[in-house]
């Protein structure tokens, strides 16, 4: 029997936050400790359920998901971050990956590569959205020490 893979979904907007949880629970493993809906909360509840995974927007009140990544990479190790965001500048994209994140999920394509997304950061690899196929990421290739799918 494989462990349950502890989930917190940060997102400012509670429909998409729905969105997600209801794909989320198509895999009975994944399991959705908490939500969040502002930066700060997203780092206190980081501290205190020590996730698997936070799916973590970049736009969000009080601190920014970047901000956010770089506070969550001291308090909790071991928790991977894959950045979900309607942002497709490659230069936001590659901050967030530089900041601790291990995908990037362009929240258009999320109906189809969410899951995709979500399995490729959990087995360690690193997840770029679709929509940024043909894009040059600047440093990012160079920084990665994960693989592009």
């Amino acid at each position: 029997m494989k462990r349950t893979v502890r989930i917190i979904l940060v997102d400012d907007f509670k429909p998409w936050r729905r969105f997600v949880a209801a794909l989320l629970h198509e895999n009975p493993n994944w399991e959705i400790v908490c939500e969040a809906s502002d930066g700060l909360e997203a780092v206190q509840k980081a501290e205190e359920f020590q996730p698997d995974l936070i799916l973590l927007d970049i736009s969000l009140p009080k601190l920014n998901g970047i901000e956010a990544a770089e506070s969550i990479r001291k308090i909790a190790q071991g928790t991977k971050i894959l950045f979900v965001s309607e942002n497709r500048d490659s230069d936001i994209a590659t901050a967030a990956l530089s900041a601790g994140g291990q995908g990037y999920l362009v929240k258009s394509d999320g109906a189809t590569e969410l899951l995709v997304a979500v399995e490729t950061v959990l087995d360690g690899k690193r997840f770029i959205s679709n929509t940024f196929t043909g894009f040059e990421l600047g440093t990012l290739e160079r920084q990665s020490s994960g693989e592009f799918r």
